[in-house]
């Protein structure tokens, strides 16, 4: 986010309308893990991964991105789906996945929300992807509650 902000406000000072951006577009993207706030299992801040096949369809200020490949599955798999939501707001592309698959520990049921904040730079998108726990306020949640756990991305599509 603080990366994202020098570049809010330059184009803030620019005079940058909100009619956003076209960002539709089949993407490569690359991911790299930084904190792990929620403490998910084979989580290591500073692993990458890259290849990640993300689909980008756009209607006017509406975007959906869909991860692709086996961390499309993986996403599905752990939070019950793989496709992010919402709008585009200039250059500016800020994405929700809202988890459906509940998970446990003691007394605390959670799911999984992802939101994906992005900056795009003509075929370029970068940003992070943040992970966040929605649980049911048990006391048993513990650190699960506000916790976020951060991956960096970057992604390229072919030129327009």
């Amino acid at each position: 986010m603080k990366r994202l902000l020098p570049v809010a406000l330059l184009a803030a000072a620019c005079g940058n309308s909100s009619t956003p951006a076209n960002v539709a577009g089949s993407y490569t993207v690359a991911v790299t893990n930084e904190g792990n706030g929620c403490n998910f299992q084979n989580w290591q801040s500073g692993n990458t991964a890259s290849n990640i096949p993300v689909t980008v369809t756009q209607s006017g200020a509406n975007a959906t991105a869909v991860v692709g490949g086996a961390a499309g599955a993986y996403m599905t798999a752990v939070l019950g789906s793989n496709a992010f939501s919402g709008p585009v707001n200039g250059a500016q592309v800020d994405l929700t996945l809202y988890g459906t698959r509940s998970a446990s520990q003691g007394n605390c049921a959670y799911t999984v929300n992802a939101t994906m904040l992005a900056t795009s730079m003509g075929d370029f998108l970068s940003g992070t992807i943040t992970y966040t726990a929605a649980t049911n306020g048990s006391p048993d949640c513990g650190a699960l509650q506000g916790c976020q756990s951060i991956q960096d991305f970057n992604g390229t599509r072919p030129p327009m």
